[in-house]
């Protein structure tokens, strides 16, 4: 498999291409009639520096968010299984060159406490993190995936288990996909080379271009639901956006399938890092990459983490967002046990900046009229990779998110809600009940409603 990535070929696009106020409406105007953007229209907004035209971008953005993916914002749990690493990531707490890093793997019970912990919280969706350690292999992490599944506490349980690991090869990413994970998300930080061998000087993550046709390597192995991500800071946020969209097209060209997601986290402090700072990413930028990213690839999830404090993020998920993490915490063993709420940067892989449990996140985000959704029916549907397109590129998927979404919520509120909570979130359901086509499909709706609340789970369509 060879490299995709031509840093010249990106620069090009960079400066060479013109943004006048019509040419800007034009390509925001082909992305809301749901077409993907080719790398030129892509700089073309980049290249829009004009206020009026940056705040195009953005409103251009939050219409098409609303027209593909309505009000829904899915939420998440990152669960650090292990912190072993054999990479010396001059950005990352978990570099082998930190001597202060206090290494730990969770054992089967400590996987287990955790798991049953967030249950209690009331998630339904992990992703389980592993560092890049030849201990964390395909074997050990379907291991841990099978742990994961069968934990189940009250009405508690975990109902799709993400990966974020180390590449594989392709018989190693089969094992994992016999396992029933759903996204294997793997990052590249950085799609400039020159860069990345800078911030990767040693270990297995040194290798610019097997990490690159990594994910290749996991659509050869069967797994069609894959991620994607650039750590923002590293190099010119221009030239990483360009590469998202170039690696989402080749993946459109090769298998037929875009990226699951694409994630955009910024670099934040970490114990023992040094990175250079001449391309940290202010606010302003953050915001308006995000609604960029968006107006580019309409139909691939876009991930906000708690790396971005909560006024950040209230903001930038007006623009594209359509998953959050919630009462995130990353030093191994937090979620069970009462742990400093001081981050101790030698146990955690960097700083997280929105500390908050689920529920007030929850409770925010019904505030701002966001339909919260624990939704994983498309995945044991089969609704994924190519099957997905087939039903998202025409907006079909509209018929079954929004009510699944409802329904996971009623879920969360009758299990696990406070009284304030659960009396927003029951206006918010009926608020979007109201808005739904049909009254068949309402009708449904309500019936499965009162079956959760008589003690039925996991209805979906």
């Amino acid at each position: 498999m060879k490299p995709f990535i031509d840093p010249d070929e990106l620069w090009n696009y960079i400066n060479n291409t013109q943004s006048s106020p019509g040419r800007v409406r034009e390509v925001i105007s082909r992305s809301l009639d749901k077409k993907r953007l080719t790398l030129g229209e892509t700089a073309v907004l980049i290249n829009a520096t004009e206020p009026d035209l940056i705040e195009e971008i953005k409103q251009g953005a939050r219409e098409l968010k609303k027209r593909v993916y309505g009000n829904r914002i899915v939420l998440f749990a990152p669960l650090y299984v292990g912190n072993r690493c054999t990479n010396n990531c001059t950005y990352c707490g978990f570099r082998v060159s930190n001597r202060m890093a206090v290494r730990q793997t969770l054992t089967d019970p400590q996987l287990v406490r955790e798991v049953e912990a967030l249950e209690d919280n009331g998630q339904k969706r992990l992703i389980l993190v592993y560092g890049e350690h030849p201990v964390y292999d395909a074997a050990y992490i379907a291991h841990t995936v099978n742990t994961v599944y069968a934990v189940k506490k009250g009405n508690g349980e975990i109902r799709r288990v993400n990966i974020n690991a180390a590449p594989l090869d392709i018989d190693g990413f089969r094992i994992v996909k016999d396992a029933g994970i759903g996204t294997y998300q793997i990052f590249q930080e950085t799609y400039h080379k020159d860069t990345y061998k800078r911030y990767h000087p040693s270990g297995r993550k040194a290798d610019y271009d097997y990490r690159l046709t990594a994910l290749d390597r996991a659509q050869e192995a069967g797994i069609d639901d894959v991620g994607i991500g650039a750590l923002f800071g590293l190099y010119d946020w221009r030239f990483e956006v360009l590469g998202l969209v170039r690696h989402t097209n080749h993946f459109e060209a090769c298998y037929r399938v875009g990226p699951h997601t694409i994630s955009f986290p910024r670099i934040q402090d970490a114990a023992a890092a040094s990175a250079d700072l001449r391309h940290m990413v202010s606010d302003d930028e953050f915001i308006r990459l995000v609604a960029i990213l968006r107006l580019a690839v309409p139909y691939t999830g876009m991930i906000l983490t708690a790396r971005e404090n909560a006024r950040v993020r209230r903001e930038v998920m007006k623009f594209g967002v359509s998953q959050i993490d919630g009462g995130t915490k990353l030093e191994l063993g937090s979620y069970s046990e009462t742990i400093n709420e001081e981050q101790d940067l030698n146990k955690e892989q960097f700083k997280i900046n929105d500390p908050r449990s689920l529920n007030e996140i929850i409770d925010e985000l019904l505030e701002d009229g966001y339909l919260p959704s624990f939704c994983t029916a498309c995945y044991r549907k089969g609704r994924t990779g190519e099957h997905f397109m087939e039903f998202s590129v025409p907006g079909f998927i509209k018929r079954f998110c929004s009510p699944n979404a409802i329904l996971t919520l009623a879920e969360y509120l009758v299990d696990y809600a406070p009284p304030a909570t659960a009396e927003k979130g029951w206006a918010v359901i009926e608020d979007n009940i109201k808005e739904m086509d049909g009254q068949k499909m309402i009708g449904e709706v309500r019936e499965r409603i009162k079956l959760i609340k008589e003690g039925k789970r996991d209805l979906y369509f």
